[in-house]
């Protein structure tokens, strides 16, 4: 259902409309029918005469209410400025349609009200400065429509032009649904009641929902759309929403409903700036202002980054002082408190941009606002490169990044997939070219060289041709250890030792280096034997083909005398025959297994 927003400037005949054409008072404040005067937001809806339903949400138009407007004006579809026609165009419909501008409402419908006090030069008047202040404006060409609310002329006709702006109105359903509270209350002996415009996708009776930014979850134990129950509500449509088990106190205007771990708020994003026509001043980093997003309102600081001043468009880093929850795309509205004005509005371009933006594609970044949820995923993690799954879906309203290389939760953009693995393979190379003898690089520190987990590191050693695993060790795929000609004469004196015979020496009193005793163990060239001792493999095979001369069942000592060596030889020797199969060993004895 197409949300139609009011704008206009105080007492021109807003809710009066609203009456006239729903017959439903959006004042539901006591004080406001005392005043005559809207103050918060108020609702109301009508069935066109096509049958379509329509809702409409009525906003206060006195400058000191600003904050309530603009907790209700962001949900909207169409613009319904309002302007009357006795007193034209008034300093609040200036700032009403600077909002409605920076928040992008293209769908515009003018209604010049209480044309029953105004004559026709002074209604002709009217118009002429409606045609000039709209110009330039997402209002420019909008139809106006003469009402007068009390005695209905005019009321056809405006209903006509409400129902060709709505006809264009798209509703988007993205399975991902959102809403933001814009009133909390309690109803005894039903509980908590949250109102607000739901958007992005469906809610129904029952489901698990989250309340936002703390994330504390609970159920929809009752669901109501135009003060109706009902078990499911569309996503476009004003909801009620009985909340199980929540107080008051922790939900609220600003708050946010939305499904468990669908949404990671943030305290700092990067986003696209423009500022309202005729600013008095630019704008400044120093400004104190105020951030209008959703139903809430937040202090912010902002960082220009286009220069210290900015008179138009450009790109900020906006910072909070509490984590909301927000998507690339999401539109926003900047009141400095200086100038107590709307001051700027924008779109959120990556709701958790890096520490340092310079270098960044800012262009690439703001054409994301105007593509589908994975086209935003794909262009996100092109941005950061390295994402979370979840957060990337988060924070582009369920995208994925189609093209992406996935390990576990990670993902990573291809681009940079293939910059980590030429990276990786250059560290590789280095470390072979400073430690010859190691087999490779520890994949821990590999991975902390890279700044990635060590998931990733597997996968790219699994799409890389240049390298190899080995154990624990990443390798390029053609290395082979080469003895540089210290390396050789260590390796030449420990092997004539060994082959003096089967008591060799320690290997302590080999004196091979710990990386060339680890190197000649890993290319076979010595095989460990125990904690202390080392043979060339052709030793081994000579021992274990003497076993055929010991009896069936032998023991160590028949082993030792067999063999000519000491208890220190043959314990360690016979412990690594049963290691490798080749013998059994049954209490004290042992015995040769078949081959």
């Amino acid at each position: 259902m197409p949300i139609v927003g009011t704008a206009g400037h105080v007492d021109h005949g807003k809710s009066t409309l609203i009456r006239a054409l729903t017959g439903r008072d959006p004042d539901r404040l006591a004080e406001e029918k005392a005043r005559g005067l809207t103050i918060d937001l108020g609702f109301a809806w009508m069935n066109l005469p096509s049958g379509a339903t329509i809702g409409f949400v009525d906003v206060p138009g006195h400058e000191r209410f600003i904050k309530n407007m603009l907790a209700g004006i962001d949900a909207v579809n169409v613009g319904l400025l309002v302007v009357a026609a006795d007193e034209g165009w008034m300093p609040q419909t200036e700032e009403h349609l600077a909002v409605l501008d920076l928040l992008e409402v293209r769908s515009i419908v003018v209604a010049l009200t209480r044309t029953g006090l105004a004559d026709a030069e002074t209604r002709e008047l009217a118009e002429a400065e409606i045609e000039e202040h709209v110009a330039g404006t997402v209002a420019e060409g909008a139809p106006v429509a003469a009402v007068d609310s009390i005695t209905g002329e005019g009321l056809d006709c405006l209903i006509d032009e409400l129902e060709a702006a709505v006809a264009g109105a798209v509703v988007p359903d993205l399975g991902r649904p959102r809403l933001w509270v814009d009133r909390a209350f309690s109803i005894a002996g039903a509980g908590t009641v949250v109102t607000g415009t739901l958007l992005d996708g469906a809610v129904a009776l029952g489901d698990e929902v989250a309340i936002y930014p703390g994330g504390e979850t609970t159920r929809v134990r009752g669901l109501q759309s135009h003060e109706q129950s009902v078990e499911r509500v569309e996503p476009g449509s004003r909801t009620a929403l009985n909340l199980g088990g929540v107080g008051t106190g922790g939900v609220g205007r600003g708050s946010m409903i939305g499904r468990p771990g669908e949404w990671v708020p943030t305290t700092r994003f990067l986003a696209t700036l423009r500022t309202v026509r005729g600013l008095a001043a630019p704008l400044q980093d120093r400004g104190a202002f105020h951030l209008h997003v959703g139903s809430g309102s937040w202090p912010v600081r902002m960082r220009l980054l286009d220069g210290p001043e900015l008179a138009g468009a450009g790109h900020a880093i906006v910072t909070l002082e509490v984590p909301v929850p927000l998507a690339v795309g999401d539109r926003f509205i900047v009141r400095e408190v200086g100038r107590r004005a709307v001051v700027a509005g924008g779109r959120v371009t990556d709701p958790r941009p890096p520490n340092r933006v310079r270098g960044l594609d800012l262009a690439a970044l703001d054409r994301l606002a105007g593509l589908d949820p994975d086209e935003q995923a794909t262009g996100l993690l092109a941005s950061r490169r390295i994402d979370q799954a979840d957060v990337l879906a988060a924070h582009t309203r369920g995208g994925v990044a189609g093209a992406a290389l996935v390990s576990g939760r990670t993902v990573v953009d291809p681009g940079e997939g293939a910059r980590l693995e030429t990276e990786a393979a250059r560290i590789v190379e280095q470390f072979h070219a400073d430690n010859p003898l190691r087999a490779g690089v520890p994949k821990a520190s590999l991975a902390s060289s890279l700044g990635v987990e060590g998931g990733l590191v597997d996968l790219l050693i699994g799409r890389s041709e240049a390298l190899t695993e080995d154990g624990s060790d990443v390798a390029l795929a053609n290395f082979r250890v080469a003895l540089d000609g210290d390396a050789r004469a260590a390796w030449d004196r420990a092997r004539r030792a060994l082959v003096a015979g089967p008591a060799v020496p320690t290997i302590a009193e080999l004196g091979l280096s710990t990386e060339l005793l680890y190197a000649l163990v890993r290319d076979g060239s010595l095989v460990r034997v125990g904690q202390d001792l080392a043979y060339l493999p052709e030793q081994l095979d000579e021992l274990v083909a003497g076993l055929n001369g010991l009896p069936e069942q032998f023991t160590v000592a028949e082993f030792r005398d067999h063999a000519g060596l000491t208890r220190k030889y043959a314990v360690p020797l016979l412990e690594w025959m049963d290691a490798a199969g080749h013998t059994m060993r049954r209490g004290d004895v042992r015995s040769v297994r078949a081959s």
